[in-house]
C-alpha cells in the first residue's frame, strides 16, 4: 500500500480550503473561510478539552452550567427555575432534568419560593459550591494554558475583535440571546 503524501494526510488549512474553492469556483466569496473555519476548529478543540477536564473533575458540562449559573448569581446562590432557564439558555425541561440530577447528588436543593405558590427556588448547597469552585478553577487554569501563546496585548486585541464580530453577527442573524458567558441579552 502506497503511503500518502504529507499534503494528502494532513488536514487542509483554512487558506488551502479558500484557495481550492477559489480555484474551483472563481468569483465565489471565500474571505470568510480563513476566519470562520479556525473559529469552528477552535470551538471543537476547546469544547473537547473542557469535557476532558470536567470528566477528571467528576462533573458534566450540564451540571457545571447549572452550578456556575447559581454561583455567579451571588449570595444566597439561589434562582428560580425560570431564571435558570433564561440565564442558561436552555428549556424549562432541560433545567428540570439538570436540577433533578444535581439535587440527587446533593449539589442543590429546590423548594417553593417564599410567598410564591408556583415558583420553585433552586439553591446551591455547600457541596455544590465546593464542586463548582474547584471545577471552574480547573477549567480556567487549563484554558489559560491553552491561550498562553498570545501576549497580553494580543489577548486584548483578539477579545475586542471577537466581541465586535459576535455583536455584528448577532445583529445580522437577529439573535441577541448570547452576550457573554453568564449573561443573556434581551430577546
Amino acid at each position: 500500500m502506497a503511503s500518502q503524501s504529507q499534503s494528502e494526510s494532513a488536514p487542509s488549512s483554512a487558506q488551502d480550503i479558500a484557495d481550492a474553492w477559489q480555484r474551483e469556483r472563481p468569483g465565489t466569496p471565500v474571505d470568510s473561510i480563513t476566519i470562520v473555519t479556525p473559529i469552528w476548529q477552535l470551538a471543537k478543540l476547546f469544547g473537547d478539552d473542557r469535557r476532558r477536564v470536567l470528566t477528571r473533575a467528576g462533573v458534566d458540562t450540564a451540571t457545571l452550567d447549572l452550578l456556575s449559573t447559581l454561583r455567579r448569581s451571588g449570595s444566597p446562590y439561589a434562582l428560580s427555575t425560570r431564571e435558570l432557564a433564561r440565564r442558561s439558555m436552555v428549556t424549562a425541561g432541560a433545567v428540570s432534568q439538570r436540577v433533578g440530577r444535581a439535587e440527587g447528588e446533593g449539589l442543590v436543593t429546590r423548594e417553593p419560593a417564599p410567598g410564591r405558590t408556583r415558583t420553585i427556588l433552586v439553591t446551591l448547597t455547600e457541596a455544590g459550591h465546593e464542586l463548582v469552585d474547584a471545577s471552574v478553577d480547573q477549567v480556567l487554569h487549563r484554558e489559560a494554558e491553552l491561550i498562553d501563546a498570545l501576549t497580553p496585548e494580543q489577548r486584548t486585541q483578539l477579545s475586542d475583535l471577537l466581541r465586535t464580530l459576535l455583536q455584528d453577527v448577532q445583529s445580522r442573524v437577529g439573535d441577541h440571546t448570547i452576550s457573554q458567558v453568564g449573561q443573556v441579552g434581551q430577546v
